[in-house]
């Protein structure tokens, strides 16, 4: 159980720097070859305009994904959670029966025993 949280953490731990990356380059990349493109002033703004539309609708849409999957995982987290303290707490209450029930018998096979020894004497 502890290889597969630590293979989800080293796993998830670059997902966030991988995506960074990506728009970063895709931004200088577009942008670069705008300013490098033979063009018009007006139509370079107009392509410049409609690629920060596009990423911004890009990044705003795997923002959305994001949180709805943060959203998902933590719900199952708190399932799971639930599910445990349950378990926990029906184990230890049986725990305690069975201790109790234990004790009970302790005592009786020791009053049985010195009933026999008292009868003995």
């Amino acid at each position: 159980m502890a290889n597969g949280h630590d293979r989800f953490e080293n796993e998830g731990g670059g997902g966030g720097s991988f995506v960074m990356g990506l728009l970063t380059g895709t931004v200088l990349g577009a942008g670069l070859g705008l300013l490098f493109a033979p063009k018009a002033g007006s139509e370079l703004r107009s392509q410049l305009t409609d690629q920060a539309g596009t990423l911004a609708n890009t990044a705003s849409e795997q923002y959305r994904r994001a949180t709805e999957a943060a959203g998902e995982l933590a719900d199952r987290g708190r399932d799971v959670y639930g599910k445990a303290r349950d378990a926990v707490s029906k184990g230890a209450e049986d725990a305690q029966k069975a201790v109790s029930k234990g004790a009970e018998d302790a005592q009786k096979y020791v009053r049985e025993a010195a009933s026999t020894v008292s009868r003995r004497s």
